[in-house]
């Protein structure tokens, strides 16, 4: 077989068009914050949960230190997944516009 042959294989059947660039790039930034078992857990609790999360709540949740729940919750915020409110000492979380509809769908089937 030809250097020429081997190279025409695969090239016969229509390939469909790639994600555009910006939304390959939304998705990724998606994903790469979903890519932790914690953060993961947080965006399922604030699907399932009726109203906002407060950052001790995550924190007692997970038994990790604050520092380690608030740098998590950045990670989302960063990604647009969640946006915080303070209120007093306190911050409470819910989920943000960032979230894809089929993010939530995906997190909104998971049982536990």
């Amino acid at each position: 077989m030809s250097m020429e042959e081997k190279r025409r294989r695969g090239c016969c059947e229509p390939v469909p068009p790639a994600l555009p660039n910006e939304r390959a790039e939304e998705l990724a930034a998606v994903f790469k914050a979903l890519g932790d078992p914690t953060r993961l857990q947080m965006l399922y609790m604030l699907v399932a949960a009726d109203g906002a999360i407060c950052v001790c709540d995550f924190t007692q949740a997970f038994g990790v230190s604050q520092p380690t729940v608030s740098h998590h919750l950045a990670k989302l915020r960063d990604a647009g997944l969640v946006e915080a409110e303070h209120h007093g000492i306190w911050t409470y979380y819910t989920l943000g516009p960032g979230l894809p509809p089929e993010v939530r769908a995906l997190l909104e089937g998971v049982r536990a």
